[in-house]
């Protein structure tokens, strides 16, 4: 029993190094050797637990996205709170995850070698719920639900990747308490006038 304990916490010990690895230099920048100095583990022994590079970033991000609490996931019911909603989640969530994604828009990295499938599992969703809310009577019936999803996902995340050109055009950081409060009252006032709330 001891030994199982000791090679779930040796595996675990693996992902939390490759993780700060991956996240912070991307999938291409990412180095084996270093992932195994951070875990203050031999090399050989990644690759006893994980195949290669690719299961290792795949293993990374499910073990990244198993960790964010699943209510980060259930949009608000009201379609004029998810914007809201979703900026809130990504700013106390996940930056750190963002940042990789950031990576990808360089990166040449191999087909669903970055938890790819998972990942667009949950974008779907998303696309699924505004078609419900559409069927429900509260998004008008000429918006595309895939797009006003990534018109979402653009206006809660770009902001946050973007931190120079943010404080740029408001003179402010986004990680200021001050941008964060002002960009959630904004993102609340355009999608009231997008689903139609005041009516």
């Amino acid at each position: 029993m001891g030994k199982i304990r000791d090679a779930e916490r040796t595996r675990r010990k693996i992902l939390a190094a490759a993780k700060e690895e991956f996240f912070e230099k991307g999938y291409t920048g990412a180095r084996i050797e270093s992932i195994a100095r951070r875990a203050n583990v031999n090399k050989q022994l990644i690759y006893h637990y994980f195949k290669g590079k690719d299961e290792l970033i795949n293993e990374t991000i499910a073990d990244f996205a198993n960790s964010v609490p699943s209510t980060n996931f259930i949009l608000p019911a009201d379609p004029a709170d998810i914007a809201a909603f979703r900026f809130k989640v990504n700013t106390d969530h996940l930056m750190e995850f963002l940042k990789f994604t950031a990576w990808e828009a360089i990166d040449q990295i191999p087909s669903n070698s970055n938890g790819e499938e998972s990942r667009s599992n949950v974008l779907q969703s998303y696309v699924e719920d505004m078609k419900s809310k559409q069927e429900m009577g509260l998004v008008p019936k000429e918006i595309d639900p895939a797009l006003v999803t990534l018109m979402i996902s653009s206006l809660t995340i770009y902001p946050l990747l973007y931190s120079k050109v943010t404080e740029m055009i408001t003179g402010l950081n986004p990680e200021q308490p001050e941008f964060q409060e002002k960009w959630t009252e904004f993102l609340q006032i355009i999608s009231e006038r997008i689903f139609n709330i005041e009516g």
